[in-house]
């Protein structure tokens, strides 16, 4: 579909749809991104109680984008058409990207910490970098789950696995290690 198939579906001229649409014929895809931002801060101000900020946001991604499980077949054809053009794909990881500033300050605010709370501004930025980080991996729902582990738990305390075990076996190292100590 283009620009002008869109112009003349609600019967305006395509200079008037960009009046309308400042952001180019990118944003003609997308909102303004406002809604974007209201839900991620929903998601960390608004979370039940006993429920982590990381695991309100893991919530939140996980019914985003490549992320979702079991998308209808529009919101899998929407997904797919913005993540395999790049134009569109830029334009969307513009609009996670700007929400950072406002993620970081609800994050350091939930965890009691001043807005420049260096910790909170890096789970912002890895959070909202992830659709474009993992969103075409071959199961993206579980690497955004890995992920959020990995935020959640740290990456251990082995800075390397010893010769002959595998990425699987690290955590019974990882505590045999601890157990020993």
């Amino acid at each position: 579909m283009s620009v002008k198939d869109i112009a003349d579906a609600v019967d305006i001229s395509v200079p008037t749809l960009f009046n309308h649409v400042p952001g180019g014929k990118e944003a003609v895809m997308f909102d303004d991104g406002v809604e974007r931002m209201a839900g991620l801060l929903a998601a960390v101000q608004d979370r039940p109680s006993g429920q982590t900020v990381l695991d309100a946001l893991r919530e939140f991604m996980a019914a985003r984008g490549p992320f979702a499980v079991d998308p209808s077949p529009r919101f899998r054809a929407l997904t797919e058409l913005i993540m395999n053009t790049p134009a569109l794909r830029d334009y969307s990881r513009k609009l996670w990207v700007r929400c950072e500033p406002a993620l970081a300050e609800a994050v350091a605010a939930e965890l009691g910490r001043e807005s420049c709370d260096p910790q909170a501004r890096a789970v912002a930025r890895f959070v909202l970098e992830l659709p474009e980080f993992i969103g075409y991996d071959q199961a993206p729902r579980a690497s955004l789950d890995a992920i959020f582990d990995l935020l959640e738990h740290g990456i251990g305390t082995s800075a390397r696995p010893p010769a002959g075990v595998n990425g699987a076996d690290l955590d019974v190292v990882v505590a045999a290690e601890s157990d020993e100590r």
